[in-house]
């Protein structure tokens, strides 16, 4: 037998490229932008179209009738019924304690300043449905929101070969709340909750997980449209010092890797012995997914983890209360030898989407929360205002703002002479700048290069690009060579064309 697989050294390439995930490959992100742009030019059409291409069945339409929600959750077979009923109410339970409250502050005599909870109004939910279908899903994205006192709860799921949602998916959404269904799946149904098509109004925010396109899909709206979280192909990572049996390690490596070929699952182990037992009983089908590290000792493997940020932690050791005091980025943490992730996919009432790729440095689980925001609101009497007046001269001064501190002072002097504006004023060309754009629409691009829309390069996202700017060479053709850098500002972005040079930057 081999030896087992040490964990890389913290700081080394091998550490380094276990740690860091590319959940959107550059040629996803790609296909990706042709989608959503076809979506945008051609609403419905384009989603009935992309339907047939993708899930192989012609539709008529997406939206699926409430009547359709009713028949399948009265039809749906009893014993699942039950399960659905029971993890709903857990769900229901856990997250209906997440309701927010926060007391008002007293600045100062006369100054109150407080939050309030506001939910947002129409929002959409993404629920998978390729290569399994998932009922718990909606449950955890559909509770949330209406718990939140979200009006419009608009979810999209692909279409099965008879050209229907799933059964099970369908019942669920009647049995969460859920007030609008269309079927349609992948990028494009992103797409369409994000800038709206005749059949579906655009929404606030999309939540839910997905494929590569979908995440790719969702990072690529969010400006346009908000979004929960990157939450894309599931991970686990287990810590264990072999207190717990192999055999419960290995089943739960398995059920997370089991969710598509592009899952992973970890498994860092303090004792050797174990981990081998482990390595064994994972040998099969999902095996090229699992990966099984040795660590010199915990503080070492929970460090990696902390690095690692899973989706998924399960520290399958003694004292595991101890060690998630060291614990600082995860998605769910599972403890002991009794918490497997499973139970959390489904029954425990915590919610299951939650980010991936090391997105939860950033990014927590699904709540309430993310269905709403917050809104801030002061009220100022006279004796309050008069209290603040010199902090408000005295900054607004150094700013050179003086219509502001005179907002301030006319409601103690009663006078209205405004006196004339003493700080800079912005050159009109700022005045008359636009939004910054990071990616244009090709189309405009086009129109302004004077090329055929099929002959503008859509940019490699991210690191890819950097690297182009670092290489310091863009090309556009000649007649558009300042006005494309002005525009642009040299977003490594290429216009075909016969009449070509390169340009270095600066």
């Amino acid at each position: 037998m081999t030896a087992l697989e040490a964990l890389p050294t913290p700081g080394s390439a091998a550490y380094r490229s276990l740690v860091t995930r590319t959940p959107v490959p550059d040629e996803v992100r790609v296909q990706t932008q042709a989608l959503l742009l076809d979506v945008q030019k051609r609403g419905d059409a384009a989603l009935l179209d992309l339907t047939e291409r993708f899930d192989g069945v012609r539709l008529q339409q997406t939206a699926v009738s409430t009547q359709a929600m009713r028949a399948a959750l009265d039809g749906l077979d009893p014993g699942l019924r039950g399960a659905l009923d029971v993890a709903a109410a857990n769900i229901e339970a856990v997250h209906g304690a997440q309701r927010f409250h926060e007391e008002p502050v007293d600045v100062v005599r006369g100054v109150r300043v407080w939050r309030e909870w506001r939910a947002l109004r129409r929002v959409g939910l993404y629920v998978p449905g390729g290569r399994t279908v998932y009922p718990s899903s909606v449950l955890m994205l559909a509770i949330p929101a209406r718990l939140a006192g979200c009006q419009e709860i608009v979810m999209c799921s692909p279409p099965q070969r008879d050209g229907q949602i799933a059964l099970a998916v369908l019942a669920a959404a009647g049995l969460a709340g859920v007030t609008e269904v269309h079927s349609v799946g992948g990028a494009q149904a992103i797409a369409a909750m994000a800038y709206g098509t005749v059949s579906m109004p655009r929404v606030d925010k999309i939540f839910g997980p997905g494929n590569a396109y979908v995440t790719a899909a969702k990072l690529a709206v969010f400006g346009d449209v908000a979004i929960d979280m990157p939450a894309g192909p599931s991970e686990i990572l287990v810590l264990t010092d072999g207190s717990v049996p192999a055999a419960w390690v290995a089943a739960d490596l398995r059920a997370q890797a089991e969710h598509a070929a592009d899952a992973r699952a970890i498994l860092v182990s303090t004792h050797p012995a174990m981990a081998a037992e482990v390595r064994g009983l994972v040998e099969g089908e999902l095996s090229a997914q699992i990966r099984v590290l040795s660590a010199a000792g915990m503080e070492a493997a929970v460090a990696f983890a902390n690095d690692f940020a899973s989706e998924h932690l399960t520290l399958a050791c003694a004292e595991p209360d101890r060690w998630l005091t060291r614990i600082s980025s995860a998605g769910s943490v599972f403890l002991g030898p009794y918490a497997p992730a499973a139970a959390g996919d489904y029954a425990t009432g915590a919610n299951h989407v939650l980010p991936t790729g090391g997105a939860s440095r950033a990014f927590g689980a699904l709540g309430v929360d993310a269905f709403g925001r917050m809104m801030q609101a002061q009220s100022l009497d006279r004796d309050g205002l008069l209290r603040l007046e010199p902090v408000v001269e005295a900054i607004a001064g150094a700013e050179e703002l003086s219509a502001h501190k005179e907002s301030v002072r006319v409601r103690r002097s009663g006078s209205a002479a405004f006196p004339g504006l003493d700080g800079p004023r912005p050159r009109s060309a700022i005045l008359n700048m636009q939004p910054y754009e990071w990616e244009p629409p090709s189309a405009r691009i086009a129109s302004e290069a004077g090329v055929p829309e099929g002959d503008v390069v859509l940019p490699l996202a991210g690191r890819v690009a950097e690297r182009h700017w670092a290489a310091g060479v863009e090309r556009v053709p000649r007649h558009q060579l300042h006005r494309a850098h002005r525009r642009t500002g040299g977003l490594y972005r290429r216009i075909a064309g016969r009449d070509h040079r390169r340009c270095r930057r600066g």
